[in-house]
């Protein structure tokens, strides 16, 4: 049996203790395996660049951060562009066909999978493994190298409070998250964050103001803001795609949490300062539970290849490692639910999350007895 694996899109913890997991349940399990790592991610299968790997290569790796094969980013959507009579899909089958693979292994996140599902409809034997930061694979209760990041997250909210506290600061810290907020809403609570930004709630920076002025007038001194790199206003939620994304190249590089910052300043009377984790939030040893759970994924991944049950994603849910359908997945994300119990709870803390859900629906009220009493006046006049 040959077994191609590879890692793709950004890197994150526990890379490693994945692609361990499978190659020692293979080696042991199945007589005269060969592993074929591809060198870059997508970039590998495309060009034919590769090495063979041996089990010495999976040794002293279970806490080793980043990926022995290396990665890259290969846009989904450009994947069947062809460029200067470049065919990235066929390049990528004749790679496989080539090298005589069984099966082929990609641990990525939503694009990556996105990729991993074409292949496999393309008639390839694939299976993936939920790589990302964000947590946000659709399908999984969870995706290795989340916890990690929230680690490393919490880490610096905390860190950054005693500077706040002497001087007196606000301090608005950017978390990763572009379109999903799971780190910067997990890490903000373990922090205690008392103001967090998240993309799938749209804040009003006056609510925000609000809740800073309640902290000084309540005697705390300094606030520690998350806020999600990918973190939205109500105005900019409004905005047709196409102008938001306008908007978001006018920044020059700098996230949302610039902005936040110097409309703060004209709000509230305190020094505002910005800050950003970056992506030290993808670097470093995985904790013990990514190295845990990554190893279990990597077991239930070597169990698909040795069952010939191709086309599968390995999933997380309800504490139990199984598989679902590539193609369930594809395409999706699985955002923060706004109106489940974490966000809920949190709220009863009084925790700012940037809006104001009551004031919220009492406008909506307001608003439709109006809208009622218009009707009547109107029925009534004819």
């Amino acid at each position: 049996m040959r077994v191609g694996f590879l890692t793709s899109g950004g890197d994150c913890q526990a890379l490693n203790a994945t692609m361990r997991g499978i190659a020692k349940t293979l080696y042991r399990n199945v007589p005269d395996v060969e592993i074929i790592g591809f060198i870059d991610g997508y970039k590998g299968l495309m060009y034919g660049n590769y090495k063979k790997l041996k089990p010495k290569d999976f040794v002293g790796i279970l806490d080793q951060g980043g990926t022995i094969l290396g990665s890259s980013r290969c846009p989904f959507k450009m994947m069947r562009v062809i460029e200067d009579g470049f065919d990235k899909v066929e390049a990528m089958k004749k790679t496989y066909y080539d090298l005589k693979l069984d099966a082929l292994a990609v641990l990525g996140g939503n694009g990556s999978l996105k990729s991993a599902n074409m292949l496999a409809q393309e008639g390839l034997n694939v299976i993936g493994l939920p790589k990302t930061i964000d947590n946000d694979t659709w399908g999984t209760d969870y995706t290795f190298g989340y916890q990690s990041a929230i680690d490393i997250a919490t880490h610096y909210l905390d860190e950054i409070k005693t500077t706040a506290a002497s001087h007196h600061r606000v301090m608005v810290i950017e978390v990763m998250g572009h379109k999903v907020g799971h780190i910067c809403l997990s890490a903000g609570i373990a922090s205690g964050c008392e103001i967090i930004l998240i993309p799938e709630i749209p804040y009003d920076i006056n609510e925000v103001a609000a809740a800073i002025k309640r902290r000084q007038a309540e005697g705390k001194t300094y606030t520690v803001i998350a806020c999600a790199e990918g973190a939205i206003s109500k105005e900019d939620a409004l905005l047709k795609k196409k102008k938001y994304k306008e908007k978001v190249a006018a920044r020059n590089g700098r996230s949302v949490v610039h902005e936040v910052a110097e409309e703060l300043a004209q709000l509230c009377d305190a020094e505002i300062r910005v800050s950003c984790i970056g992506h030290a939030q993808r670097g470093g040893r995985p904790v013990p539970y990514d190295r845990m759970i990554s190893t279990r994924f990597g077991i239930e991944g070597a169990r698909l290849i040795m069952n010939r049950s191709f086309g599968r994603l390995v999933v997380l849910y309800h504490g139990e490692v199984g598989s679902i359908p590539l193609e369930d997945t594809a395409g999706k994300l699985d955002y923060v639910d706004v109106n489940g119990k974490i966000v809920e709870n949190i709220r009863l803390m009084g925790v700012c999350l940037g809006d104001n859900p009551e004031a919220e629906e009492e406008a909506r009220r307001i608003a439709k007895e109006k809208k009622k009493a218009k009707r009547e006046k109107k029925t009534k006049e004819e």
